[in-house]
């Protein structure tokens, strides 16, 4: 642990920190051109106009290529970091270009030099750094970030993974914000939303709500815009608020929220769940014909996708409305 500075010429400190790294010394033209969305594991998001305008072509393509060594990783990430850190080397700040901070950081990714060690002693660099691997080449030290990133929990949990690159929740913030920014935002394809026709007037108020979200970012505790996102089980209450019907806030305690549908019996509007009975971990908003809305996870704005696909923990589905309708008039209205 270590205190260091970051940003981009800021001179704020942030405390308590495990840090990465490597430093652009010498401008390296790679010959590959960037990974558009789709082209590596996980989906790799589109660069928006702010990334193209800030981040260095070649520190663009490094970034790309290096996500893929943590598959479903997003490159937003690492270059967030290397904008945090050092502004994608321009900092004039110690240890950013040359040396190192007070703490011990230096390079690109501020890296302590006994972590970077580390990282590269369990995995192999790709061909295009410095031999030895050092930590103040730019492919150096972008692929081991990403190598300690997932050795840290990326992508399944992003937020202890960057929680472990620097201990402060206040850097986790500014990262996961900064990635945000040079994501470009796919424009929403609603033709699901429009095809789905729910039976239940409740029902098709909460698609209505949800689709109206498209696009906005996955926030992990978040509750609409004010957040600055959404996360799956507040799309989901949020939905149905809207149409009168109170969810819990947890996707653990939704799954109670009506009685379970057998998956032959789905209809627009139900909750589809997943992960195994003692830990529901997620939950999207069936649309019918097989699709859901849904805010996936960090680096996944609210989107139309499949409810069943390759490899998912499928656990089931309950209908909200079901509960609002078995409830007698005289019974004290939805919550009993």
């Amino acid at each position: 642990m270590l205190v260091k500075t970051v940003g981009a010429g800021s001179a704020l400190v942030v405390f308590l920190i495990v840090v990465i790294a490597a430093v652009v010394t010498t401008v390296v033209i790679y010959g590959q051109p960037p990974r558009g969305a789709g082209s590596s594991p996980g989906a790799q998001s589109t660069p928006s106009q702010q990334a193209r305008d800030d981040i260095p072509p070649q520190l663009l393509v490094l970034y790309q290529q290096a996500a893929a060594d943590c598959p479903g990783l997003d490159w937003s990430v690492l270059a967030a970091i290397g904008k945090v850190e050092t502004d994608h080397g321009r900092s004039t700040l110690p240890g950013a270009q040359t040396g190192e901070n007070f703490a011990g950081a230096g390079g690109l990714m501020q890296f302590l030099a006994p972590t970077f060690d580390a990282v590269t002693t369990r995995h192999q660099l790709p061909a295009g750094g410095a031999s030895p691997p050092s930590r103040y080449n730019p492919s150096d030290a972008i692929h081991a970030a990403a190598y300690y990133l997932c050795d840290s929990g990326a992508p399944q949990d992003l937020h202890t993974a960057i929680f472990t690159y620097n201990h402060s929740d206040t850097y986790v913030t500014q990262v996961l914000d900064q990635a945000a920014r040079y994501r470009a935002r796919p424009a929403p394809d609603n033709a699901d939303c429009h095809a789905a026709s729910a039976a239940d007037t409740a029902a098709s108020q909460a698609i209505s709500f949800a689709c109206a979200q498209l696009g906005q970012p996955y926030v992990w505790g978040g509750n609409g815009p004010a957040d600055g996102g959404w996360d799956c089980s507040g799309l989901t209450k949020a939905a149905y608020a809207t149409a009168g019907i109170t969810l819990p806030r947890t996707t653990y305690d939704q799954v109670t929220a009506g009685p379970r549908i057998p998956e032959n019996q789905l209809q627009p509007g139900d909750l589809v769940f997943y992960g195994p009975v003692a830990n529901v971990h997620h939950v999207g908003l069936y649309l019918g014909a097989g699709r859901m809305i849904h805010a996936p996870d960090v680096g996944q704005p609210v989107q139309i996708g499949a409810y069943r696909y390759d490899g998912d923990d499928y656990f089931g589905a309950v209908r909200p409305t079901a509960r609002i309708a078995a409830t007698p008039a005289t019974g004290g209205g939805a919550e009993s």
